[in-house]
């Protein structure tokens, strides 16, 4: 998923000051990053998260996770889908309004 003004667009906040909008698209991708990891992690043992911390190929990194975490696209939609409604509900309040 791309963070850039597109996504600012989709998601109503094209009105935020120029100044703060970097600043929020790598708070909602860092928020975003942080909440899928948490999820995936649950019902992995930590033989399996030691193991998928030392893969550094994304490829390799999702052929494991199809493997060991097979709804994690799942995850990952429903996690953004959250986000996405939040921001919206709270639209007003982050662009001033």
């Amino acid at each position: 998923m791309q963070f850039d003004e597109k996504f600012l667009q989709e998601m109503g906040l094209s009105a935020m000051p120029e100044d703060q909008k970097q600043k929020f698209l790598d708070y909602v991708q860092e928020e975003l990053e942080v909440c899928i990891g948490e999820r995936i992690s649950r019902g992995l043992t930590e033989e399996q998260l030691n193991e998928f911390d030392m893969i550094t190929d994304p490829a390799e990194a999702a052929k494991w996770l199809e493997k060991n975490r097979p709804d994690y696209r799942e995850i990952v939609n429903r996690t953004i889908e959250e986000m996405k409604a939040e921001i919206r509900a709270n639209r007003n309040k982050l662009v001033g309004v």
